[in-house]
């Protein structure tokens, strides 16, 4: 254990290291899109002690809502939900700011515009834009309830305002020749929200038809995020799979996985995900996918695995009692991206990642670089 503990510090200070000798001007340039939420984070009451806005003690896990929801069955019951805040949200503008705040020149495309003029930002989106290079709106965002617990979060999601978003839509807002341009020198495309947008494997499709031959640059990473699949077909899911892998013959692929997908992913392509042998699932996931690198973050930590056969485990900085949860995969993301993009290796980077999703549910705000590197040069002990 020891011996762990110490490797695990001394993959923290390398991390933090690297990432303070980075150059503002050679930083690598990210693109994401194409997805879009407003997020209203609340807490499910479990008893009242008087009547104040505070006067509560929430429901702490999710097993004990399901509880209060089973018991219900039959006869009805009333659940009061108490609202903590509003803000943006969505898997693709989470991971861009993530990225963004970082120092990553970033680019986002997707569902940020207003209701009533889709082109124009909505304001809530506003920060997002501040640390962007740039933000393109295509269709208004759609809204979810985040009812946030102490281990883990139920999400639910009204998803009409994304789905309209396909090929035809990017291709008449951005053009072909403005996804070109943007594409130039960026080091990472993250495709992002697979489950809740039915249309944007045409995206996917679009990008391999009209734009990815005129990108001359070779050293572009494509990163996709299914986004919890389980509503989705096991086809549905097998027709994704394999998009990526046809995509990986252009640029290489990376798909970043929580615990439950990547469950629900090694069931389907017929192998075994055990949750203690999490870095040999990932090498076997990377073989039967046949792309290049699969990362899995469950909540104490990340595995990553590559197809030339580099692999690695991090043990996180778990929190009991987080200030938010809605977020921290994406950021986790943000962080694995930031530091495997400018040249860290597999570990340093799933440090990295661990770190920026540790920073964020601590404090409900992405971190800076400066933020990360402290953060690792101090990080707090592994559950």
């Amino acid at each position: 254990m020891r011996h762990e503990a110490e490797d695990r510090a001394g993959i923290a200070s390398a991390a933090a290291r690297a990432l303070a000798e980075l150059s503002a001007e050679t930083i690598a340039g990210a693109v994401v899109g194409f997805d879009g939420f407003v997020d209203s984070i609340a807490r499910v009451v479990d008893r009242r002690h008087d009547m104040s806005a505070g006067g509560y003690e929430p429901i702490r896990t999710i097993e004990a809502y399901a509880a209060r929801c089973a018991a219900a069955a039959g006869k009805s019951t009333n659940i009061e939900v108490v609202d903590i805040e509003t803000r943006w949200g969505g898997n693709g503008p989470l991971l861009a700011g993530s990225l963004a705040r970082l120092g990553a020149p970033t680019t986002y495309i997707g569902a940020v515009g207003r209701q009533d003029d889709p082109r124009a930002l909505d304001p809530i989106y506003a920060p997002l834009e501040a640390c962007c290079r740039r933000v393109i709106a295509i269709a208004p965002p759609g809204r979810t309830d985040a009812f946030e617990f102490d281990d883990g979060k139920l999400m639910f999601n009204r998803t009409g305002n994304v789905q309209g978003i396909g090929w035809d839509r990017v291709r008449e807002v951005v053009g072909v020749d403005g996804l070109v341009e943007i594409l130039r020198g960026a080091r990472v495309l993250g495709l992002v929200n697979w489950s809740l947008m039915g249309e944007i494997e045409s995206v996917w499709r679009g990008l391999m038809r009209e734009v990815f031959g005129r990108l001359t640059e070779r050293g572009l990473t494509l990163f996709f995020d299914l986004s919890d699949p389980a509503k989705r077909s096991d086809d549905d899911l097998r027709r994704a799979l394999e998009l990526m892998r046809e995509m990986h013959a252009v640029f290489p692929v990376t798909l970043g996985l929580n615990l439950a997908e990547a469950q629900r992913v090694a069931s389907l392509v017929g192998t075994d995900l055990d949750e203690k042998e999490l870095v040999r699932g990932a090498e076997r996931l990377v073989n039967r996918l046949d792309i290049g690198c699969v990362v899995i973050h469950p909540r104490h930590g990340a595995a990553g695995a590559t197809d030339d056969g580099e692999a690695a485990w991090f043990a996180g900085p778990l929190v009991g009692h987080p200030r938010i949860s809605t977020g921290a995969g994406d950021h986790f993301n943000g962080g694995y991206l930031f530091a495997r993009t400018n040249g860290l290796g597999l570990s340093e980077s799933l440090a990295a990642g661990c770190a920026a999703s540790g920073w964020f549910v601590r404090r409900g705000v992405a971190p800076t670089r400066r933020d990360l590197i402290e953060f690792l040069g101090d990080l707090p002990e592994p559950a």
